[in-house]
């Protein structure tokens, strides 16, 4: 059973209710602002949706969840589907829904929202997602705070960024903490990607192992306790530098927990790697 920190009371609550095996979960997509392209401000609170219904799902839940928007012209429409695709978030059972109680096939369970969002009189638990800023990058270098040119809707832009690195720095902070996208911690989330896709590739060449049940249960039990995912990703950097870990038992537990993280770690499997000349011996 999943339990959340309900911002309506205050106090954590267990969703969906008891015996119910179906989580419904209404996302709330935050205004867009004029002549301005979809980015991490606005997608902090559907990738929190995700990962609600990734987690529910690896706990044996069957998930329902809406997308609400504001009104979005066709070239907005066109660029969220698209950013939504890039940043691995699942598409939704329906999108812009105005009557989501009727998509949901009854009332959600959970609503997700951003900070200080007006949700009227929505019955359910409610998750209130932090706020995202961005600094301006140095000359030259795009500006984090779009992953869309305003005016070339179908463009990523930066198309070397990896967008799941924008993925990684946004589930880096407790999803009710604000979090500010910067080009270092950008930098910082690629090269976390790069070395753990390069270790997983390596991993899975030796012999599987189980994963470890302290490393199982210590995971299941973050996430279920109100999606606590950086106690995750941090549990993976130190279990990469384990020795007393087999390296098949470390690729199961990434492959594993990557089913929430959505941050497509075994990417390289089956790719072989140059080795670095550059290192003695």
């Amino acid at each position: 059973m999943l339990r959340i920190a309900d911002t309506r009371t205050g106090h954590l609550m267990e969703i969906p209710a008891a015996p119910r095996h179906l989580l419904r979960s209404c996302v709330h997509l935050p205004a867009l602002g004029t002549g301005t392209g979809i980015g991490p401000v606005h997608l902090r609170v559907p990738l929190v949706g995700d990962v609600l219904a990734r987690t529910a799902e690896l706990n044996g839940l069957q998930v329902v969840t809406v997308l609400t928007t504001p009104e979005l012209t066709p070239d907005q429409a066109r660029a969220l589907d698209r950013v939504m695709a890039v940043l691995g978030i699942h598409p939704p059972a329906a999108v812009g829904a105005h009557h989501p109680d009727a998509a949901l096939g009854g009332p959600a369970d959970v609503h997700v929202v951003a900070q200080g969002a007006d949700t009227g009189d929505a019955t359910g638990g409610r998750i209130e997602v932090g706020r995202v800023s961005t600094v301006l990058l140095e000359e030259g270098v795009p500006d984090p705070g779009h992953l869309l040119s305003p005016d070339r809707p179908d463009v990523l832009v930066p198309e070397t960024a990896d967008p799941l690195a924008v993925r990684l720095l946004l589930l880096h902070r407790p999803y009710a903490t604000p979090v500010t996208v910067t080009g270092a911690a950008l930098a910082e989330a690629r090269g976390t990607l790069r070395q753990w896709r390069r270790q997983v590739a390596d991993w899975a060449q030796e012999p599987s192992r189980p994963i470890p049940a302290d490393l199982l249960r210590e995971s299941h039990a973050a996430l279920v306790e109100d999606l606590d995912v950086t106690t995750v990703l941090d549990l993976l950097a130190d279990v990469a530098g384990r020795s007393d870990v087999p390296p098949g038992a470390k690729f199961e537990t990434f492959a594993h927990l990557d089913r929430v993280l959505g941050l497509d770690l075994v990417r390289d499997v089956g790719h072989q790697h140059s080795p670095d000349r550059s290192t003695p011996g």
